[in-house]
Protein backbone atom coordinates (compact mmCIF):
# COMPACT_ATOMS: atom_id res chain seq x y z
CA UNK A 1 0.00 0.00 0.00
CA UNK A 2 1.37 3.42 -1.00
CA UNK A 3 1.89 6.28 1.41
CA UNK A 4 -0.95 8.40 0.00
CA UNK A 5 -3.35 5.44 0.22
CA UNK A 6 -2.36 4.90 3.85
CA UNK A 7 -2.92 8.60 4.48
CA UNK A 8 -6.45 8.39 3.02
CA UNK A 9 -7.27 5.32 5.10
CA UNK A 10 -6.06 6.94 8.33
CA UNK A 11 -8.01 10.10 7.59
CA UNK A 12 -11.22 8.21 6.86
CA UNK A 13 -10.91 6.35 10.16
CA UNK A 14 -10.20 9.59 12.04
CA UNK A 15 -13.29 11.45 10.84
CA UNK A 16 -15.68 8.53 10.20
CA UNK A 17 -16.19 9.42 6.57
CA UNK A 18 -17.64 12.85 7.32
CA UNK A 19 -14.72 14.63 5.71
CA UNK A 20 -15.00 12.68 2.47
CA UNK A 21 -18.70 13.51 2.27
CA UNK A 22 -18.07 17.23 2.86
CA UNK A 23 -15.44 17.30 0.08
CA UNK A 24 -17.24 15.03 -2.35
CA UNK A 25 -17.41 17.68 -5.10
CA UNK A 26 -14.45 19.84 -4.07
CA UNK A 27 -10.73 19.53 -3.39
CA UNK A 28 -9.72 16.11 -2.08
CA UNK A 29 -7.41 15.60 0.92
CA UNK A 30 -5.17 13.22 -1.05
CA UNK A 31 -4.59 16.02 -3.59
CA UNK A 32 -3.35 18.29 -0.81
CA UNK A 33 -1.15 15.48 0.53
CA UNK A 34 0.40 14.89 -2.89
CA UNK A 35 1.00 18.63 -3.34
CA UNK A 36 2.76 18.84 0.03
CA UNK A 37 5.01 15.93 -0.93
CA UNK A 38 5.91 17.68 -4.20
CA UNK A 39 6.60 20.93 -2.33
CA UNK A 40 9.00 19.12 -0.01
CA UNK A 41 10.72 17.27 -2.86
CA UNK A 42 11.13 20.42 -4.95
CA UNK A 43 12.48 22.45 -2.02
CA UNK A 44 15.06 19.93 -0.75
CA UNK A 45 18.57 21.30 -0.31
CA UNK A 46 21.61 19.02 -0.05
CA UNK A 47 23.25 19.02 3.39
CA UNK A 48 25.45 15.99 2.84
CA UNK A 49 25.48 12.80 0.80
CA UNK A 50 22.90 11.25 3.10
CA UNK A 51 20.82 14.24 4.23
CA UNK A 52 18.72 16.93 2.55
CA UNK A 53 17.15 19.93 4.25
CA UNK A 54 13.43 20.63 3.64
CA UNK A 55 10.89 23.27 4.78
CA UNK A 56 8.92 22.73 7.96
CA UNK A 57 6.11 25.30 7.73
CA UNK A 58 3.37 24.90 5.15
CA UNK A 59 0.55 27.25 4.19
CA UNK A 60 -2.35 25.76 2.21
CA UNK A 61 -4.70 28.23 0.51
CA UNK A 62 -8.16 27.02 -0.49
CA UNK A 63 -11.11 28.61 -2.21
CA UNK A 64 -13.61 30.25 0.19
CA UNK A 65 -16.09 27.40 -0.39
CA UNK A 66 -13.51 24.67 0.22
CA UNK A 67 -12.11 26.49 3.25
CA UNK A 68 -15.58 26.69 4.78
CA UNK A 69 -16.12 22.95 4.27
CA UNK A 70 -12.67 22.20 5.68
CA UNK A 71 -12.98 24.24 8.89
CA UNK A 72 -14.56 21.51 11.10
CA UNK A 73 -11.84 19.02 10.13
CA UNK A 74 -8.77 21.26 9.75
CA UNK A 75 -7.08 20.12 12.96
CA UNK A 76 -7.46 16.42 12.15
CA UNK A 77 -6.37 16.94 8.56
CA UNK A 78 -3.30 18.93 9.64
CA UNK A 79 -2.31 16.15 12.08
CA UNK A 80 -2.63 13.45 9.43
CA UNK A 81 -0.78 15.52 6.81
CA UNK A 82 2.01 16.19 9.29
CA UNK A 83 2.35 12.48 10.03
CA UNK A 84 2.39 11.73 6.31
CA UNK A 85 5.16 14.30 5.73
CA UNK A 86 7.24 12.86 8.56
CA UNK A 87 6.92 9.38 7.00
CA UNK A 88 7.89 10.77 3.60
CA UNK A 89 10.88 12.63 5.07
CA UNK A 90 12.12 9.48 6.81
CA UNK A 91 11.95 7.49 3.57
CA UNK A 92 13.78 10.19 1.58
CA UNK A 93 16.41 11.05 4.26
CA UNK A 94 15.03 14.59 4.57
CA UNK A 95 15.74 16.77 7.60
CA UNK A 96 13.19 19.38 8.72
CA UNK A 97 14.57 22.70 9.95
CA UNK A 98 12.18 22.68 12.92
CA UNK A 99 8.75 21.48 14.07
CA UNK A 100 6.36 20.80 11.18
CA UNK A 101 3.27 23.04 11.04
CA UNK A 102 0.46 23.13 8.47
CA UNK A 103 -2.20 25.82 8.38
CA UNK A 104 -5.11 26.57 6.07
CA UNK A 105 -6.36 29.91 4.77
CA UNK A 106 -8.72 31.33 2.19
CA UNK A 107 -7.45 32.34 -1.22
CA UNK A 108 -9.99 34.81 -2.58
CA UNK A 109 -8.77 34.31 -6.15
CA UNK A 110 -9.21 30.52 -6.04
CA UNK A 111 -12.25 28.71 -7.40
CA UNK A 112 -13.79 25.58 -5.85
CA UNK A 113 -11.48 22.59 -6.17
CA UNK A 114 -8.38 24.74 -6.65
CA UNK A 115 -5.69 25.27 -4.02
CA UNK A 116 -2.02 26.20 -3.65
CA UNK A 117 0.76 25.36 -1.22
CA UNK A 118 3.49 27.64 0.05
CA UNK A 119 6.34 26.62 2.35
CA UNK A 120 9.12 28.12 4.41
CA UNK A 121 11.96 26.83 6.55
CA UNK A 122 11.95 28.28 10.07
CA UNK A 123 14.19 26.85 12.74
CA UNK A 124 13.32 26.92 16.42
CA UNK A 125 15.23 29.67 18.24
CA UNK A 126 15.93 29.35 21.99
CA UNK A 127 17.79 31.85 24.20
CA UNK A 128 20.07 30.03 26.64
CA UNK A 129 18.87 32.17 29.58
CA UNK A 130 15.15 31.63 29.14
CA UNK A 131 12.48 33.65 27.39
CA UNK A 132 13.29 37.23 26.37
CA UNK A 133 11.14 39.77 28.20
CA UNK A 134 9.50 42.80 26.60
CA UNK A 135 11.40 44.99 29.05
CA UNK A 136 14.76 43.61 27.87
CA UNK A 137 13.78 44.25 24.25
CA UNK A 138 12.63 47.82 24.98
CA UNK A 139 15.86 48.67 26.80
CA UNK A 140 18.19 47.31 24.14
CA UNK A 141 20.10 49.66 21.83
CA UNK A 142 20.70 46.84 19.35
CA UNK A 143 18.26 44.06 18.43
CA UNK A 144 18.82 40.80 16.61
CA UNK A 145 15.77 39.62 14.65
CA UNK A 146 15.46 35.89 13.93
CA UNK A 147 12.32 34.35 12.42
CA UNK A 148 10.21 37.42 13.33
CA UNK A 149 11.38 37.36 16.97
CA UNK A 150 13.53 40.12 18.49
CA UNK A 151 16.39 39.45 20.88
CA UNK A 152 18.44 42.11 22.71
CA UNK A 153 22.06 42.33 21.55
CA UNK A 154 23.84 43.83 24.56
CA UNK A 155 27.59 44.21 25.29
CA UNK A 156 29.77 42.21 25.11
CA UNK A 157 27.61 40.27 22.61
CA UNK A 158 26.54 36.65 22.17
CA UNK A 159 27.33 33.40 20.39
CA UNK A 160 24.79 31.94 17.98
CA UNK A 161 24.81 28.26 17.13
CA UNK A 162 23.04 24.92 17.36
CA UNK A 163 24.80 23.65 20.48
CA UNK A 164 23.69 23.98 24.08
CA UNK A 165 26.68 26.19 24.88
CA UNK A 166 25.51 28.90 22.45
CA UNK A 167 23.81 31.98 23.89
CA UNK A 168 21.15 31.85 21.18
CA UNK A 169 20.41 28.33 19.94
CA UNK A 170 19.03 27.79 16.43
CA UNK A 171 17.76 24.31 15.63
CA UNK A 172 18.91 24.44 12.01
CA UNK A 173 20.91 21.44 10.72
CA UNK A 174 23.01 23.81 8.59
CA UNK A 175 24.15 25.75 11.66
CA UNK A 176 27.25 24.63 13.57
CA UNK A 177 27.28 24.17 17.34
CA UNK A 178 29.08 27.51 17.75
CA UNK A 179 28.58 29.21 14.41
CA UNK A 180 29.06 32.97 14.80
CA UNK A 181 29.75 35.49 17.54
CA UNK A 182 28.19 38.95 17.61
CA UNK A 183 30.41 41.46 19.39
CA UNK A 184 28.94 44.65 20.81
CA UNK A 185 31.22 47.41 22.06
CA UNK A 186 29.87 49.85 24.68
CA UNK A 187 30.15 53.61 24.30
CA UNK A 188 28.23 56.68 23.30
CA UNK A 189 26.99 57.53 19.86
CA UNK A 190 26.22 54.94 17.18
CA UNK A 191 26.50 51.33 18.40
CA UNK A 192 29.55 49.40 17.21
CA UNK A 193 28.66 45.81 16.31
CA UNK A 194 30.61 43.15 14.47
CA UNK A 195 30.11 39.47 13.64
CA UNK A 196 32.82 36.79 13.44
CA UNK A 197 32.59 33.28 12.02
CA UNK A 198 33.80 30.80 14.66
CA UNK A 199 35.14 28.26 12.19
CA UNK A 200 31.72 26.96 11.20
CA UNK A 201 31.24 24.20 8.64
CA UNK A 202 29.06 26.19 6.23
CA UNK A 203 30.31 29.74 6.84
CA UNK A 204 28.15 32.84 6.84
CA UNK A 205 26.83 35.42 4.40
CA UNK A 206 26.71 39.08 5.44
CA UNK A 207 24.46 41.12 3.16
CA UNK A 208 24.77 38.31 0.61
CA UNK A 209 28.58 38.05 0.62
CA UNK A 210 30.66 35.20 2.06
CA UNK A 211 32.94 36.64 4.75
CA UNK A 212 34.70 35.51 7.91
CA UNK A 213 34.04 38.72 9.85
CA UNK A 214 32.34 42.05 9.27
CA UNK A 215 31.37 45.31 10.94
CA UNK A 216 27.59 45.63 10.91
CA UNK A 217 25.30 48.58 10.31
CA UNK A 218 21.60 48.76 11.09
CA UNK A 219 19.61 46.53 8.74
CA UNK A 220 22.50 44.17 7.99
CA UNK A 221 21.54 40.56 7.27
CA UNK A 222 23.55 37.54 8.33
CA UNK A 223 22.66 34.14 6.90
CA UNK A 224 23.86 30.97 8.63
CA UNK A 225 22.61 27.60 7.46
CA UNK A 226 19.06 28.18 6.28
CA UNK A 227 18.38 30.95 8.80
CA UNK A 228 18.62 34.70 8.25
CA UNK A 229 19.34 37.10 11.12
CA UNK A 230 18.93 40.87 10.89
CA UNK A 231 20.53 43.55 13.06
CA UNK A 232 18.57 46.67 14.08
CA UNK A 233 20.02 49.72 15.83
CA UNK A 234 17.52 51.43 18.11
CA UNK A 235 17.49 55.25 18.07
CA UNK A 236 17.68 56.91 21.49
CA UNK A 237 14.30 58.02 22.79
CA UNK A 238 12.31 55.59 20.64
CA UNK A 239 10.74 54.00 23.70
CA UNK A 240 8.40 51.04 23.23
CA UNK A 241 8.56 51.39 19.46
CA UNK A 242 12.21 50.41 19.30
CA UNK A 243 13.52 47.91 16.81
CA UNK A 244 11.81 46.38 13.83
Amino acid sequence: MGMLQRFENRLEQAVSGAFAKAFRSAVQPVEVAAALQREVDNSAQILSRDRRLVPNQFHVELSPADHERLAPYSSTLADELTEMLRDHAEQQAYVFTGPVTIDFAEGEDLTTGRFRVRSSALAKVTPSHGEVTDTAVRRARVLLEVNDMRHPLDPPGLVVGRGHDADLRINDPGVSRRHVEFRVYPGGGEPHVSVVDLGSTNGMLVNGEQVEQATLSSGATIKIGNTTLRVHFVPDGSGGDRGV
